[in-house]
């Protein structure tokens, strides 16, 4: 089974709505944002998914800002305050391909 791709054509952050990410396999990854923030890769969430607990209060989650970290990934600063995630390529296009977008 081949690889899928991991390089990255395209961006597209709707604050409210969704994370959009085309790689060069034509492939358009599309995530709802409150499923992105609440998936944070950071240690952090981590340690809270695994023990039950929500990732955030925030009732209205959307994006601030983002910040790209070279050709490997994103970071995501949060209305909630958290920044500290960073969401690679590589990460994204897992959830994608294995059909946890809507998860992630």
């Amino acid at each position: 089974m081949p690889v899928p791709s991991s390089q990255v054509v395209d961006i597209e952050l709707d604050r409210a709505a969704a994370l959009r990410v085309t790689y060069d396999d034509g492939v358009c990854a599309e995530f709802p944002i409150a499923a992105v923030r609440d998936a944070c890769p950071c240690a952090g969430c981590r340690g809270r998914r695994d023990q039950g607990q929500r990732v955030t209060n925030a009732t209205d989650v959307h994006a601030v800002d983002a910040e790209l970290h070279g050709n490997w990934g994103i970071s995501i600063r949060w209305n909630d305050g958290h920044d500290t995630g960073i969401y690679s390529w590589e990460l994204l296009r897992r959830w994608w391909d294995a059909g946890d977008a809507t998860d992630a």
